[in-house]
């Protein structure tokens, strides 16, 4: 599901919108979805002797810095989500093919815990896609409002725009007096 939502994040937005930088670090939702996508080609890949078969130039040595976590303007939307389908189809080939015991070797990891066992690497890339969707999460409602894990299921209390105003101004003052030292409500 974590994936699902992680591309829910992009529909109906821009070009720019979904490669705008949201936070001071740059993060945007494109970037999450190849972020993601290009980690968990390598944790069911590599790391379990399957490498995926297709080049990934942003993770080689000369690659720029964070080059994973944006896309270029020649790498299209539809092309980083074709993308995360197919790393989604070799990733459950490897999960599908072995056992949860299964040991690879996470080469990027210090030499005392590289080894690694299939489940422990569904449990982290299940923790890092969830992580990152939440991310998204949060880039989303600052771009549209637009929350949750599916658009007919955002999960919130329910209130019309007056009450999410009024709650956003609550949560403010309370903060002020916090901020002030006062315990006074």
């Amino acid at each position: 599901m974590a994936r699902a939502v992680l591309l829910w994040k992009l529909e109906g937005l821009s070009e720019y919108n979904v490669r705008r930088p949201m936070t001071p670090t740059g993060t945007n939702l494109l970037g999450l979805v190849k972020h993601v996508a290009s980690v968990e080609a390598g944790y069911f890949g590599v790391t379990f002797g399957r490498p995926f078969d297709e080049p990934l130039p942003w993770y080689e040595d000369d690659a720029e810095p964070n080059a994973d976590m944006w896309a270029t303007a020649d790498e299209s939307r539809e092309q980083i989500i074709a993308f995360y389908h197919r790393v989604w189809a070799h990733a459950d080939g490897t999960i599908n093919s072995l056992e949860l015991d299964a040991v690879g070797h996470v080469p990027h990891w210090p030499e005392d815990r590289s080894e690694v066992t299939l489940h422990q690497i569904l449990v982290h890339m299940t923790a890092e896609t969830y992580r990152h969707a939440g991310h998204a999460d949060i880039i989303r409602e600052l771009i549209d409002g637009a929350v949750g894990a599916r658009r007919d299921n955002d999960n919130m209390a329910p209130g019309d725009q007056s009450w999410w105003d009024e709650y956003r101004s609550r949560l403010q003052r309370v903060a002020r007096q916090a901020g002030s030292g006062s315990t006074q409500r």
